[in-house]
This record gives structure tokens, C-alpha cells and sequence, in this order.
């Protein structure tokens, strides 16, 4: 029996054109990017299908546009995507809990926005960054980053993704500084990302603090399906625990490796990403073997409903 998991992207799958077509095919994802302006008070629409990239790559955007392009693939694709349990990596953790029943789409949208914008700002008011590390294994990471770390300067890891793929976090001097740490421990890449801050690090605290007071003052339900939270790879239905972990999620690793293993073990055998690109079909091919699939463009829809 199929047991079908919605997953959802997050930051570095975005791309200019990004939903230009879904809306122009589909008048269930235009309104939902017109509604989406107009709650915002700009027009995300343009930035997403004009650019240019360096608006769109900007977090303070990079997270509505993810969350409303994903959102719109849902719409348009008229109830036909039903799925057992939902998650989502990162910033597509909201994405998740919307689709689960958790959260209306304008109380997402209004938090993923702010969640972008005080992001954004504690990225700029203390410098830090983001690593790929492959071919090491958590604990080999873990250790690594407890090693290089002190009261001054912090790294930790941010993101599980696969087996053997994490991306660390945290001040900038000090994450450079441990690159070549990593490639001596045997890591067969250890190299930065462009992004704009030390996202799932202790340096969010004050993104945390602030986002904290507007998570508790949102309006959540209990969601009608399991979400997978990224804090701890557990499901849940519960919308006070759905508001505790966002609010940690800031701050904490994205456990997705054992959150896709944990979802096989509870008979999840398919894969459903919503977003752009194809991150997060890459990740679960690399942790289970099941049926992936993925949906972004209209094209993508089109052949859903035929």
C-alpha cells in the first residue's frame, strides 16, 4: 500500500521564473501570489518571476517566495496531491504544517516573512556563514565542531541531510578557520555556502526571541495529518509542540536524515517534494530507497491532472 509523504523545500532552491508559468496556467496559484502581494505590501511575484537573483537570494524574500510557490503548487493542483504525513526542511517546516491543516496561509505567510526579515537582520548585525561537509560521518562532525568552539565563537552542525552531507554553522572567522579541520579529519569537501547568515545556529538567538513572541500570538490547530518536526525528527499533531519547535528550529540542526528514515520506518514509501528544484529528492535517494517525486512547474502539475 502506498503511504505518500509531502516534503517541502527550503533556502538555495530558489531561481528567478520561479512559478512564472504555475500562475500563468493556473488561476488558483495567481490568486494566491495576488493574495500574497497584498499581505505583504510588495510585489513577491515580480521578484520571483523577473528577479533579479541577487532580490530573490536575499533571505528576507528567499522565505515567502519559497513558502508561496509551494503553497500554490498545492492549489493548483486541486486536492490531488493527498498525503499521509508531511515535512518540511527548514523554512519548508511552515510549508508543511499549512498543507497538515496546522496554520491558515496567511498566518504562515505573515510569520515566514518575519522569520526572513529577522533573519536577515541578525545575519547582518553578527557575521556568520554556512559549510557543506561531506563524507564524514555526524558523530566525526559533531566532535569537530565542539572542538573548535568557545565562549568567543561558536560552530555547530546545522543541517543533517544525508548520510555523509551536513552543512555547519556559525562565526564567520571561526567556521573558516575549521575548513581545513574537516578536510584533515577525511571530509572529501568542506566549503562555504552563500548565504547571508549562520541560520540554525546560536547566532539566530535574536531572530529566535522576536519570532518566538509572533509564533505564540498565531493562531494554530492541530494539524489532521503526522508532521515530521525538524528539531526531532518526530511526528506530531499537536499545535502547542507545532509552536515550541518552530521556535527552536531557529536556533537547532535540521534533522532530515533521520526524519526521511524515521518516516520509512513508519511505512512511508513515497516521496512527494513541493518546491523548486530537486534538493530534497536528492537527500531521500541517498537515505532510503523509495518512490521520489517532485513537483515546481506547471508542466509538472499539467501531467498530474491529465
Amino acid at each position: 500500500m502506498k503511504k505518500i509523504a509531502g516534503i517541502f523545500s527550503g533556502q538555495g532552491s530558489q531561481y528567478v521564473g520561479m512559478a512564472k508559468g504555475l500562475t500563468e496556467q493556473f488561476s488558483a496559484a495567481s490568486e494566491l501570489f495576488a493574495h500574497a502581494d497584498a499581505i505583504l505590501g510588495y510585489s513577491l511575484s515580480s521578484i520571483c518571476f523577473d528577479g533579479p537573483m541577487d532580490t530573490l537570494k536575499q533571505t528576507r524574500y528567499t522565505q515567502p517566495a519559497l513558502f508561496v510557490h509551494e503553497m500554490a503548487l498545492l492549489a493548483a493542483a486541486e486536492n490531488r496531491l493527498q498525503f499521509d504525513a508531511t515535512a518540511g526542511h527548514s523554512l519548508g517546516e511552515y510549508s508543511a504544517i499549512c498543507a497538515a491543516g496546522g496554520l491558515t496561509f496567511e498566518h504562515a505567510l505573515r510569520l515566514v516573512a518575519l522569520r526572513g526579515e529577522l533573519m536577515y537582520a541578525a545575519g547582518e548585525n553578527i557575521p556568520g556563514t554556512m559549510a557543506a561537509i561531506v563524507g564524514l560521518d555526524d558523530d566525526t562532525v559533531r566532535r569537530i565542531c565542539a572542538e573548535i568552539s568557545d565562549d568567543a565563537a561558536v560552530v555547530v552542525p546545522a543541517n543533517f541531510n544525508s548520510p555523509g552531507q551536513i552543512v555547519i554553522s556559525g562565526s564567520a572567522d571561526r567556521l573558516h578557520q575549521s575548513l581545513d579541520t574537516f578536510k584533515q579529519a577525511g571530509a572529501k569537501m568542506a566549503k562555504e555556502l552563500p548565504v547571508s547568515g549562520a541560520f540554525h545556529s546560536p547566532l539566530m538567538k535574536p531572530a529566535q526571541e522576536q519570532l518566538a513572541q509572533a509564533i505564540m500570538a498565531t493562531p494554530f490547530s492541530d494539524t489532521t495529518i503526522d508532521v515530521y518536526a525538524n528539531v526531532t525528527a518526530l511526528p506530531t499533531r499537536s499545535a502547542d509542540e507545532l509552536r515550541r519547535l518552530l521556535i527552536e528550529q531557529v536556533c537547532a540542526p535540521v534533522l532530515w536524515t533521520q526524519t526521511v528514515l524515521n518516516m520509512a520506518d513508519n511505512g512511508i514509501n513515497t516521496f512527494v517534494e513541493i518546491g523548486p528544484g530537486k534538493v530534497l529528492q536528492g537527500l531521500v535517494k541517498r537515505t532510503v530507497e523509495a518512490e521520489i517525486l517532485g513537483y515546481d512547474t506547471e508542466k509538472d502539475i499539467q501531467q498530474l491532472l491529465a
